[in-house]
């Protein structure tokens, strides 16, 4: 919870929250947290600085994907959410990623979006046995999210 917000303010932050497909025309809202370093710290890609090359990634990457989603308060994208769904041998599984434009850090939105999909995914994906999350090890907040939804610390990748 932030600094200063009331439980109750909290809880209604959460309420607000919707996952939806993204659209082109929701660029600008994502180049605010694509664009900033705090943000892309613990991502596996680099800080956008360039319009084009976002758009580019939301043609060829975002849009056509399976399980994409803005994280949405208010009906306004501030983050992302996605589950990768494996093939093969590991067609049971998926790997959740998300991210959240530092603005909103530390209000429960995340939290309240990860359960969103958990209590979606199994549903909608036929097979699917498992939802897993590989996490950077110094990225505390992160890990806390995952434990409040319920998923298990289960080792270090180590080199990884």
């Amino acid at each position: 919870m932030e600094q200063g917000m009331t439980t109750e303010e909290n809880e209604k932050a959460t309420r607000q929250i919707s996952l939806r497909p993204f659209v082109l025309s929701d660029v600008d809202d994502f180049m605010v947290w694509a664009s900033d370093d705090k943000v892309s710290k613990f991502c596996s890609w680099d800080t956008y600085t360039n319009k084009d090359d976002l758009l580019k990634y939301m043609k060829e990457t975002v849009l056509p994907h399976p399980w994409f989603r803005a994280i949405c308060v208010g009906g306004r994208p501030v983050g992302a959410i996605s589950v990768i769904l494996g093939s093969g041998n590991d067609r049971c599984r998926g790997e959740l990623g998300y991210v959240l434009g530092s603005g909103y850090w530390g209000k429960g939105i995340v939290t309240a979006a990860v359960r969103l999909v958990v209590a979606s995914i199994f549903m909608e994906v036929e097979g699917l046995e498992r939802v897993e999350a590989l996490v950077d090890v110094t990225n505390k907040a992160s890990q806390r999210v995952l434990e409040k939804v319920g998923f298990h610390k289960e080792g270090v990748l180590r080199k990884y």
